[in-house]
């Protein structure tokens, strides 16, 4: 069954829309450029939903030029079909995409990613050799297996898995999982991984995974024993420091801290929803404690209000701030 179409927009709405998450995503926004923000969202319903669609696909650009990823954006968000998709990143691919990004890596192939997940959305599967994969919040992630090996390639966010015993296999074959970091090899029967702003983070609840940063050298390999974690980059590896989170909590559709700083809960918490959520510096060093559900993110906040003492500031649906109460 195909999808239903989205809710058709007015093209200078798009337009517009298209036009602010380049100011905001792509250039330095001033507080001025930002309040002007607000306003235009506030101005008519159809600024939201049109917000809404374009900062979603945003999150597939980040480090792209912004005149290149605004005629993306614009082609994708007018209904482009399948096969025109296909045609312009084929386009920006034969002339350089990676020359553009400075790196090999990039983001664009998460667009086409066998499996994905949207903002706020977890999501399980299956693969051919038993292995059970979960998907955060915006994720995604290809599988490529041969004779002679698994390979996982996550595109983006966040996947827990759960090594399958691959029994159909004539031969013994090992899992490996690949980031934009490096790569992974699983002697485990369940691990996470992550990608972060300052790099890739592993982490081991039964077994070991050995972590390959860059190119894959073994003399540069680390080895991440059950209940460890690591974060490494394509050139060094260090342990994860704590901060209050439990790593593991989303798979059980929860997020769960212990006396973490409210900033970085804020900031965890915006991973699940569309827009903007942020947390006033003269409350961020205040500290949560307790597990929420994540499926009803404005209940969490109003959970951690009524307890610390907050003000949850809904300027729109897609700008929340949170402050003092007076």
């Amino acid at each position: 069954m195909s999808r239903p179409e989205p809710e058709a927009l007015d093209p200078a709405i798009v337009e517009q829309a298209i036009q602010w998450l380049v100011r905001l995503r792509f250039n330095q926004a001033d507080e001025q450029t930002q309040r002007t923000f607000e306003q235009w969202l506030q101005q008519r319903p159809e600024h939201g939903l049109a917000w809404q669609r374009v900062e979603t696909l945003g999150d597939e650009f980040e480090g792209v030029p912004a005149q290149l990823a605004r005629q993306t954006l614009k082609g994708a968000q007018q209904g482009m079909r399948r096969r025109e998709s296909l045609k312009l990143l084929g386009v920006l691919a034969t002339v350089g995409t990676a020359a553009w990004l400075g790196r090999d890596y990039t983001p664009l192939p998460s667009m086409l990613a066998q499996q994905r997940s949207s903002t706020g959305e977890q999501r399980r599967f299956q693969l051919d050799d038993g292995s059970l994969i979960q998907l955060n919040s915006d994720s995604a992630v290809d599988s490529d297996f041969d004779a002679q090996r698994r390979l996982i390639i996550l595109r983006r966010g966040e996947i827990i898995v759960n090594v399958g015993a691959d029994q159909h296999s004539p031969q013994a074959r090992p899992l490996w999982v690949q980031s934009r970091d490096g790569i992974m090899r699983a002697h485990s029967s369940r691990f996470l991984v992550r990608e972060r702003d300052d790099g890739t983070l592993v982490a081991a609840q039964e077994g070991s995974v050995t972590v390959f940063p860059g190119s894959g050298q073994a003399s540069a390999s680390r080895n991440v024993l059950a209940g460890n974690q690591l974060l490494f980059t394509s050139s060094d590896a260090r342990r994860f420091r704590d901060n209050g989170l439990d790593l593991w909590g989303w798979g059980d559709g929860v997020i769960s801290a212990n006396h973490m700083r409210l900033g970085d809960f804020i900031a965890e918490l915006s991973r699940y929803r569309p827009g903007v959520l942020r947390c006033a510096e003269e409350v961020a060093d205040r500290r949560v404690s307790g597990t929420f559900q994540l499926a009803d993110n404005d209940r969490v906040l109003a959970l951690i209000a009524q307890s610390l003492r907050l003000h949850i500031d809904y300027r729109t649906r897609y700008w929340v701030t949170v402050t003092a109460a007076t």
